[in-house]
């Protein structure tokens, strides 16, 4: 008898041999996990929402960009702290759901091709690692409460997208310290969009040591999702399509408050269904002397815009100490969040001027909410570049209750898992031996009766 298991990160292949001679059962036990089963709850879009299309697929990448030129993707790697020794499945591997939560697995690497990321435009320097299965496992709160008392966004996950990538804030974890730009939470923080977009692969995300990310328009899912996005498939592309029929976006995120991320596009009027679709308007601009603002090349980075102030607990005039640099080639218009103004601070009306608020968000129906729900927008410009404050602003409109958990420890519903999909096959080989090949979700336990 032979008995094999490869281990596949987050969910398992398992590769069972045996002679006809002789064996009469094995028994595989894999951990304890969710049941796998299919039961979804009427009508919920935080369990229905959730992009399992391609959770069957293996995660794949372009290590580089030969390999992007003949479409060579691999499915194992090794590039610094992102090591993929053996193949693992993409993106969302289980939705379950309690009285108050909806848990998901997912190895957090998209069903897309992802990269390949350099550091630098000619594209000759490698971004120092690739991204890994992280094996998360992550909650959202199926009833958000909406608190006046607001709290920041933070560093890491601050929800997931639906296909099972994280979502990381507007900032790139390094501020201003008085000398040069370092890590910690200072008041002049570095946007990640316009420091390091440079290093976004085509989907616009890139990784944390082994953490695949967005911090801004996640277009590659957009195209999943048929939000008005075409795909370049010769030269690995994403953008806005000019021809594409207008309809609502679809819900792309699910942030730590339990409100929904949408695509870019919802209703010119946010409680009437039956108004004109359009791309949602960010309510920021840059603090360049235009739209009511400061100019900060003359007045240097001495303030902080309303938004801030509120957001930080830092009303009144900054110390000399807590100024900002200069506005230079190398510490040019938007190089920091606050570098942005919101519109409802000068004058301007949300709901004439703009639409979104200070969190980018609004109360709006939608198709999942015909009843009204507070949600945000992904924002994008004009020209469908990403527009600042991108997916959320720097605090949460809800009370971020949700995040990462070691386990589920309660009874849950599945609505989904990949096991449902698995397919066994059977092969002869050699000397009256057959291998038995399926996957399966990580926990569980599995019986072979031969």
């Amino acid at each position: 008898m032979g008995l094999t298991i490869l281990w596949l990160a987050a969910h398992v292949d398992l590769t069972l041999a045996w002679s006809s001679k002789g064996m009469k059962q094995v028994i595989i036990a894999v951990g304890l996990g969710l049941v796998v089963g299919t039961n979804v709850v009427a009508s919920d879009a935080r369990v229905e929402s959730w992009y399992t299309k391609d959770s069957d697929k293996f995660a794949r990448l372009y290590r580089n960009t030969a390999d992007q030129r003949v479409g060579t993707a691999v499915t194992t790697w090794n590039h610094g702290p992102g090591v993929q020794s053996t193949p693992v499945l993409a993106g969302v591997h289980d939705v379950s759901y309690s009285q108050d939560w909806i848990y998901i697995h997912t190895s957090g690497l998209a069903s897309y091709v992802m990269g390949p990321w350099y550091n630098d435009v000619a594209k000759t320097r490698m971004f120092p690692s690739y991204p890994a299965d992280t094996k998360t496992t992550y909650r959202i709160p199926r009833t958000p409460i909406v608190s006046t008392n607001k709290s920041l966004t933070g560093l890491g996950p601050i929800g997931y997208f639906v296909n099972g990538v994280a979502l990381f804030d507007n900032r790139d974890a390094f501020s201003w310290n008085g000398r040069a730009d370092g890590h910690g939470e200072g008041i002049w923080n570095r946007d990640a969009y316009v420091n390091e977009g440079i290093t976004f692969d085509s989907g616009m995300a890139h990784q944390a040591r082994i953490e695949y990310h967005y911090h801004a328009n996640p277009i590659a899912l957009r195209y999943q999702l048929d939000d008005h996005v075409n795909f370049d498939a010769k030269n690995n592309r994403y953008h806005e399509s000019s021809t594409a029929p207008i309809r609502h976006s679809p819900i792309l995120a699910w942030a730590r408050d339990g409100l929904p991320i949408y695509g870019p596009f919802g209703y010119s009027e946010p409680l009437n269904s039956k108004s004109a679709l359009r791309p949602m308007v960010s309510g920021y601009v840059i603090r360049d002397g235009r739209n009511g603002t400061k100019n900060l090349a003359l007045t240097g980075r001495t303030s902080l815009p309303k938004w801030a102030e509120r957001a930080y607990h830092m009303a009144g005039p900054l110390r000399t100490s807590e100024f900002g640099p200069n506005v230079t080639a190398s510490a040019a218009f938007g190089r920091y969040i606050e570098d942005n103004d919101y519109l409802g601070d000068l004058g301007k009306k949300q709901g004439v001027d703009f639409d979104l608020d200070e969190y980018n968000a609004r109360y709006c129906v939608t198709p999942e909410f015909p009843d009204g729900t507070w949600a945000y927008f992904v924002a994008i410009d004009r020209d469908g570049n990403p527009a600042f404050p991108y997916n959320i602003g720097h605090s949460f409109i809800g009370t971020p209750k949700g995040g990462q958990v070691r386990s589920v420890d309660e009874a849950v519903t599945t609505a989904f898992s990949v096991g449902n999909r698995s397919h066994a096959s059977a092969q002869s080989t050699e000397n009256d031996t057959v291998s038995l090949v399926w996957n399966a979700s990580d926990g569980g336990a599995y019986r072979v009766n031969p």
